[in-house]
């Protein structure tokens, strides 16, 4: 199941919570509960969800003398794919400016064109 399709069958208040932690880029559950306004049980069966649901992390700390968790976005699997021509990745990556004259992009561009989908 992709990220998306998670996503959107998390909950009103499991998406609420997982906006405030992607805002954030992590969150000490202590607090998470507290911002979403919610009781501290709604508050961890809710971090305890997205864990579940693979969209959050959760890492035991100790925050103001205090045992709770830390909260933060789970990394994304990304799609780099549209970069590629072939096995050449897009000259476009890493350089600020890039010269359409330039061999690098030519051959680049050639591979695109020729790649069979």
């Amino acid at each position: 199941m992709s990220a998306s399709e998670i996503e959107s069958e998390l909950s009103a208040d499991e998406r609420a919570g997982l906006e405030l932690i992607r805002e954030t880029g992590g969150i000490h559950q202590s607090d998470f509960w507290k911002e979403l306004d919610v009781s501290s049980r709604k508050g961890s069966r809710i971090a305890e969800s997205l864990e579940e649901s693979g969209v959050i992390q959760r890492e035991e700390t100790v925050y103001n003398g205090h045992n709770t968790y830390y909260l933060e976005p789970a990394p994304r699997d990304l799609d780099f794919s549209l970069l590629m021509a072939g096995d050449m990745l897009s000259p476009f990556i890493g350089e600020e400016e890039v010269d359409a004259q330039a061999d690098a992009f030519s051959q680049w561009m050639m591979n695109l064109a020729y790649e069979e989908y």
